[in-house]
């Protein structure tokens, strides 16, 4: 299991400078005009967590593996892109594939970049993104309210898809996005958006960029979109993407060196990493031997034989018990001898739930 972020946004704001950044790559092509990424880019970053680096100093195995993030460069929105206009469709389709969405604003004033509207203006740009999600979850929507209507009739538990269905459709037409619908943890809704995966449900983080001055103090710029982003349950987080692409190559103390001259502790990419993990209820398990120290993301609530099978299904399927030692524990100890002779390992079964930070031993037998 991997997190995935679509990056979105309209047409040059920094949507690839800021995946350049974030990806610590120069893959995506960043221009002054619109529609300068057409095919979506993608990266695979590995999840800045310095309990692996920690695990690996005790263990001191062959290789080291972090979890991944997948950051997806989603070529930028215009007004119509439901209706197609701007390759919209295409770009939409992007999005779905998508677990979460980085939004990409524009929050300082350059009159030496373009802007598509002609205009610094953040909220404006979000309601211009956010109306034309919308209105393809809409599309979407009808085209299965079509079917369900002429389903009804003949097919068992139609009816009360049906209903979800046109309750959705109406709170859609209210203009507001579906992670703000009342039944979202219903069974039916649920099935509902494993099919049609709605735009609307995605979690968003807004990312405020903003110029090398804008990091220290919020501009109104930034205080407004903090202000929409708790109205609307959202998170911001505030980056410079030049900034952030000046990093690229710099070695880890010198990168810390460097943000701390800017006031900041973490960099954008480790922000919105945690921020990711945090709004889809993810967490990371590891395992450690002398072959490999490995973290494993896992949902939050997981049982030990769901987070085994992350690993392989055969896991989950011949599970018979976990031997399990909590993180602090394994530094304490310093590793799995100390920690199994102070009696600190556990010997956990099908009905546990993995905790953030457990190292892991799996027995099956299939």
């Amino acid at each position: 299991m991997s997190l995935s972020i679509g990056i979105i946004g309209l047409p040059n704001v920094g949507k690839s400078t800021t995946f350049n950044a974030l990806t610590k790559t120069q893959n995506a092509q960043a221009a002054n005009y619109p529609f300068c990424t057409i095919e979506p880019n993608k990266a695979i970053v590995p999840v800045p967590d310095e309990r692996v680096d920690e695990l690996a100093k005790i263990v001191n195995p062959q290789r080291v593996q972090h979890c991944v993030v997948e950051f997806i460069d989603i070529a930028g929105l215009v007004r119509g892109a439901s209706k197609g206009e701007g390759l919209g469709n295409q770009f939409l389709a992007n999005i779905k594939e998508c677990e979460m969405i980085l939004h990409i604003v524009r929050c300082f004033e350059d009159s030496n970049i373009t802007h598509v509207e002609g205009r610094i203006d953040p909220l404006g740009d979000i309601e211009i993104i956010e109306l034309e999600l919308l209105f393809a979850d809409l599309a979407t929507l009808q085209k299965r309210i079509d079917k369900l209507q002429k389903d009804s009739k003949a097919q068992k538990g139609a009816n009360a898809m049906l209903n979800l269905a046109l309750e959705l459709k109406a709170h859609l037409e209210e203009n507001k996005p579906l992670r703000t619908f009342a039944k979202r943890d219903s069974d039916e809704f649920k099935a509902l958006n494993k099919e049609l995966r709605f735009l609307t449900n995605k979690e968003i983080i807004y990312g405020a960029n903003v110029d090398e001055g804008g990091l220290e103090s919020d501009s109104h710029f930034v205080t407004s979109l903090r202000e929409y982003a708790s109205k609307n349950g959202a998170i911001v987080i505030k980056i410079c993407s030049k900034i952030e692409e000046e990093m690229i190559g710099m070695e880890d103390s010198e990168r810390a060196e460097f943000l701390a001259t800017l006031g900041c502790s973490e960099s954008g990419l480790e922000q919105i990493i945690k921020m990711g993990f945090a709004k889809l209820g993810l967490i990371c398990y590891f395992t450690a031997g002398v072959k490999e120290v490995r973290a494993w993301t896992i949902r939050a609530g997981d049982s030990a034989p769901k987070a085994a099978g992350v690993i392989h299904k055969d896991f989950e399927k011949g599970f018979i018990r976990a031997e399990t030692i909590s993180y602090d524990d394994f530094i304490k100890y310093k590793g799995e001898a100390g920690a199994k002779e102070a009696g600190a390992m556990r010997i956990e079964g099908k009905d546990y739930i993995v905790q953030d930070g457990d190292i892991m031993h799996f027995r099956f037998n299939v």
